[in-house]
């Protein structure tokens, strides 16, 4: 299966220096040259994802976002072929809304939209929003949540009663088609169960390969418990350039704009999440500066700041497909990529790296 190349909108703002707070900070610090997250913005990213082949785009959810729903359905309109990875909180939203939502997004995209569903890992960030279940509770909830949704969208009319949701006939006035893949992350034990029972794709962020490897597998041995196949993707940074040298230099420069007390109060942050894979990012770097390269061409730094993905490929154009090749070898079949400036990086990798793939039938060639 040759891999899928996804691009990231960036709805908490964009600029020269790592963007993004942890969801659970009380704030969001705007480094100099912040760019805005306006609609003319993100429309120019969305657009240029759109001309450069990328098979989507994923817009986030969180404290510090524009919200995915209204911001998806502003950009359809605005591109042509792309596809929209829409995340949402299942907790936040009642089930039969999201199905009619749902079918409607896809109904008008000609059936453009995915959803990458995000069970929330903060506490802090959770109860902002209202939801005080607890981390565990909120796998089974999804668990609930995911089946139900999908009912609704392909039986005629669904009555339910269970732990967290009770619906009377409930439906959709038109099914959506096709009907929207459900992605999904999680690293700690109930969210591997949940993904395979319920989901299409396993999301994972960007640990080394074999530690990757080694979680996606046993979220394959899951599903075959199930009797289920999924695919899987990893969600990474990407800073490549016509050599080595430029690309580390560029990484160099990202991190000498961080400021030392901002980096030791993210990490505190970081580390005591109640989200396994934030306290996995948290461990890549431990909070310093120095060795930010924990395997060969792919830098931690990211981390350092922003919550979430916290690695970046970075080198030559040859040096990032290689790095890519070996993810897709590791059983990765999609790749969510982001960089600063989201606008100008999504240039350097489809230009410089983009065409390595597909002479290599890593990528299919572009559809132009």
């Amino acid at each position: 299966m040759t891999a899928r190349i996804f691009w990231f909108l960036p709805t908490a703002g964009d600029g020269r220096s790592i963007v993004g707070a942890s969801h659970a900070s009380s704030h969001r610090v705007e480094p100099a040259g912040f760019r805005r997250p306006s609609l003319r913005y993100l429309t120019e990213v969305a657009q240029a994802a759109d001309r450069l082949d990328y098979e989507g785009v994923l817009t986030p959810t969180g404290t510090w976002c524009e919200d995915a729903w209204l911001t998806t359905a502003a950009l359809l309109q605005a591109t042509r072929r792309l596809k929209f990875l829409v995340a949402f909180r299942p907790g936040l939203t009642p089930p039969t809304l999201a199905a009619q939502q749902a079918a409607t997004l896809q109904r008008f995209s000609e059936g453009r939209v995915l959803f990458n569903v995000v069970t929330g890992g903060d506490d802090a960030e959770q109860r902002r929003f209202g939801d005080w279940v607890d981390h565990d509770r909120r796998y089974a909830r999804t668990d609930e949540y995911l089946d139900l949704v999908r009912r609704i969208w392909t039986e005629d009319s669904v009555d339910h009663d269970g732990e967290f949701y009770r619906v009377e006939d409930a439906r959709v006035s038109e099914a959506p088609d096709p009907l929207p893949e459900f992605w999904f992350g999680g690293s700690s034990d109930p969210a591997l169960a949940v993904a395979a029972k319920r989901v299409q794709t396993y999301l994972t962020w960007g640990e080394p390969p074999a530690a990757a490897k080694a979680k996606i597998e046993r979220v394959r041995a899951l599903a075959d418990e199930e009797g289920r196949k999924l695919t899987y993707g990893i969600r990474l940074h990407t800073i490549s350039r016509d050599t080595s040298e430029e690309a580390w230099a560029v990484a160099q420069r990202l991190l000498d704009e961080l400021p030392d007390d901002a980096v030791e109060k993210a990490h505190r942050l970081h580390a005591a999440s109640q989200s396994e894979g934030q306290r996995r990012m948290a461990a890549l770097h431990g909070g310093s500066k120095d060795s930010l390269e924990i395997y060969p061409n792919l830098w931690a730094g990211v981390g350092l700041i922003r919550g979430g993905a916290g690695t970046a490929l970075v080198g030559s154009h040859e040096e990032v497909a290689n790095l890519i090749g070996e993810y897709h070898d590791a059983g990765f079949d999609e790749f969510i990529l982001s960089g600063y400036p989201h606008l100008e990086e999504a240039y350097h990798f489809a230009e410089g790296v983009r065409p390595i793939l597909d002479q290599r039938g890593v990528t299919a060639p572009a559809r132009r």
